[in-house]
């Protein structure tokens, strides 16, 4: 999805969009990991001066993943391009919503069980951070193409966490459809720090009200 998205910087000469990653963070094998961090030593050898643009996460500030396989190979691999590149942007970016058949996405996943009436558990007390891919875009797209926050990590996220029952009540509403799942008293959710870019969605006008959410949903997902 989100190298689709950066589709119009494959014949840009200037960055190496590196886009690549695992669909399913959560049971990904170690073997895609290993994949994913060949290819990216790969991209540092051969980047010849080009701006490397590599997609990290937010998860990173989550207490309840940290230390989850998924989080450990993003922290890797921001390391291995830190010390083994000097021309580079690493975004870490939020649960982006957009066009793609992958069911392992947080609003995706919630989508699939509540249409299929697959039961499903909801952590009562985690939140989830969820931005519109195009939001997203936007703000990458203005960073790389000023030459800003060059050789920085830079967070790019929702200023508002959602609480998981609240996101999956909203998807019920928003399909007329009720959902089979049990509550458990579990979960947390990210500290995240978007003062970076606060100036950015500014600029761009982008409103994340209470809305926002069933706005997303309405765009992606017609009912």
């Amino acid at each position: 999805m989100i190298a689709k998205e950066f589709d119009g910087y494959r014949n840009n000469d200037e960055f190496i969009i590196f886009a690549s990653g695992v669909s399913d963070s959560t049971h990904a094998p170690a073997a895609a990991f290993e994949r994913e961090a060949q290819m990216l030593k790969d991209a540092i050898s051969n980047s010849h001066g080009k701006r490397l643009v590599y997609f990290s996460t937010c998860s990173i500030f989550d207490h309840s993943m940290a230390g989850s396989p998924y989080v450990q190979h993003k922290k890797r691999m921001e390391s291995l391009i830190v010390a083994g590149q000097n021309n580079y942007t690493i975004f870490r970016l939020t649960n982006p919503v957009g066009k793609t058949n992958n069911s392992n996405t947080v609003v995706n996943f919630f989508i699939t069980h509540i249409h299929n009436k697959q039961p499903f558990t909801v952590w009562k007390n985690a939140s989830r951070n969820i931005i519109d891919i195009d939001d997203m875009y936007l703000i990458c797209n203005d960073i790389l193409s000023s030459g800003s926050f060059l050789n920085e990590i830079v967070t790019i996220a929702n200023p508002h966490n959602y609480p998981v029952p609240f996101v999956v009540e909203t998807i019920e509403k928003h399909f007329h459809t009720k959902g089979i799942y049990t509550l458990v008293d579990k979960g947390d959710g990210p500290l995240i720090d978007i003062s970076k870019v606060e100036k950015l969605f500014r600029k761009f006008n982008i409103n994340f009200d209470e809305d926002y959410l069933p706005r997303l949903l309405q765009k992606y997902f017609p009912a």
